[in-house]
């Protein structure tokens, strides 16, 4: 069961959880089918006196489009021995393949965002993206641009606003 949870509770391990093997991102198309992405960088912080979920997307992903159209997203937490699915969500695109379908995940109906959840996962965050920006080139350090801009494939960065965090009863349990 899907309980409501305080932020405060469950942001350490979420951002725990991303470190060690990353999070699910989840967005829809025009049609609501939703695509699942691995994300490996992101915030959680207050920001304009509201709780953000901050992200990172490259123009090049599949996401990218899905989040300039569709405006929400779903971050969620999975649970220890989902980490070949986050392997799986990372690797793939979801322009050649239905990952929710090859990886055995169940979308469920999201509170407020058009972007479900995963309900195999065990802390689900719903965002609102409320502003975003582009990386500069100009602005970053020669080592960042060389290490992870060899193809001047410069992130998005979506802050988006968490409007519903919600997790399994038992979360602390399946994600340690």
């Amino acid at each position: 069961m899907k309980v409501p949870v305080s932020l405060r509770d469950v942001s350490g391990i979420t951002i725990d959880v991303m470190r060690r093997t990353g999070l699910l991102l989840v967005s829809v198309n025009r049609d609501g089918k939703p695509n699942v992405m691995t994300i490996g960088w992101g915030f959680i912080g207050i920001l304009w006196g509201e709780p953000y979920f901050i992200i990172a997307v490259r123009p090049s992903r599949y996401t990218y489009t899905l989040l300039e159209r569709s405006l929400d997203f779903t971050v969620n937490v999975p649970s220890k021995g989902m980490e070949r699915v986050v392997e799986y969500c990372g690797t793939f695109s979801g322009r050649d393949v239905d990952k929710f379908k090859r990886c055995g995940l169940t979308p469920l109906k999201a509170k407020v965002t058009k972007s479900p959840i995963i309900k195999e996962c065990v802390i689900h965050y719903e965002c609102v993206i409320k502003y975003h920006y582009d990386l500069m080139a100009e602005l970053m350090p020669e080592d960042v641009l060389s290490s992870w801009y060899p193809s001047n494939d410069y992130h998005r960065i979506y802050f988006g606003n968490i409007v519903e965090v919600y997790a399994d009863e038992d979360y602390e349990t399946k994600v340690r």
